[in-house]
């Protein structure tokens, strides 16, 4: 009997509290897609990196940012890149690396550095045929951390 009156007041609590049913004739709308999920999850992000990583060491404005690592060091830049992206696009990842500030601080990163690499990952993008909606929300994504990230104007 105290489990049933029990179970009625944790129901009510629940169904007060707007986590229930929605009342006759109100319906919810569903929510629409994560940019994540738009992009094709945690594999299409890895391939946006993978194809991006490459035109980045090749490029000699940047290559110097990235010479002298290690393959384990670069594997784990990468892991922590795609925590940060999958996150951001409203992935269930949870980023685990350092404040972007305190990451490349001291590398006297410029802002046409940050032109060249904004660059090379929107060809990255076209590439893989990300839609253009997709594609401008992931840059503006990444063009958030551009303070984090320059250092020289």
């Amino acid at each position: 009997m105290k489990r049933a009156v029990l179970m009625c007041v944790v129901s009510a609590a629940f169904l007060l509290a707007g986590h229930g049913v929605p009342a006759e004739g109100q319906q919810t709308a569903p929510k629409p897609p994560s940019l994540y999920q738009r992009l094709g999850g945690f594999d299409k992000l890895a391939a946006v990196f993978d194809d991006v990583a490459p035109r980045l060491f090749a490029d000699p404005q940047l290559a110097r940012f990235f010479s002298g690592h290690s393959m384990d060091s670069n594997l784990r830049q990468r892991q922590r890149l795609l925590e940060l992206l999958c996150q951001e696009s409203g992935g269930p990842c949870t980023y685990t690396g350092r404040p972007l500030g305190v990451a490349h601080k001291g590398l006297g990163i410029a802002g046409a550095d940050w032109d060249v690499f904004q660059k090379h990952l929107g060809a990255a993008l076209d590439h893989l045929s990300i839609g253009a909606r997709e594609k401008g929300e992931l840059l503006d994504l990444v063009a958030r951390y551009k303070a984090d990230v320059v250092e020289k104007p």
